[in-house]
């Protein structure tokens, strides 16, 4: 199966290793592998379709908190509306990813593959919409014209 390349997972473990900050208290080895262990399971957003050959995979700690806890609920926005946003963020994300000079490569690591005359559906749209203004808020960056807002 091609693997549709909003594989963000290499870019969100390098987030999720930019974000670690180290911690005045140290547990065990044992306790970090739990841990990690334990985030990676709990804070992974996979969607696939096998009919349109895409997959979506995002890692991050706190992602899946934000989705069920401060991001709009599903229906909130159109789909015609995540979809216009989604391209403009997807445009500066991947602007971003070529001039790593510029921009942090840890947060900036792969292009995403999003083609505007796809209808990947309501979800992955949600989803990714909502990756984008977690992803603004938590790393202070800014991937548009607008404010983010919840």
């Amino acid at each position: 199966m091609k693997k549709f390349n909003y594989i963000i997972t290499a870019l969100i473990i390098g987030a999720i290793a930019f974000s670690c900050n180290s911690s005045k208290q140290i547990p065990s080895k044992k306790t970090d592998n739990e841990q990690i262990a334990k985030t990676t399971v709990n804070d992974t957003v996979k969607i696939t379709n096998e009919e349109l050959e895409y997959e979506i995979i995002i890692i991050d700690p706190g992602y899946v908190s934000f989705l069920a806890g401060q991001a709009q609920p599903e229906g909130f926005y159109t789909q015609q509306y995540m979809e216009n946003r989604n391209r403009i963020y997807v445009m500066n994300w991947n602007q971003r990813v070529m001039q790593p000079q510029l921009f942090d490569p840890n947060l900036y690591e792969l292009q995403i593959n999003y083609d505007q005359n796809i209808d990947y559906g309501y979800e992955v749209n949600y989803k990714l919409y909502n990756y984008f203004i977690f992803f603004q808020m938590r790393y202070n960056q800014r991937l548009g014209p607008f404010n983010v807002r919840i």
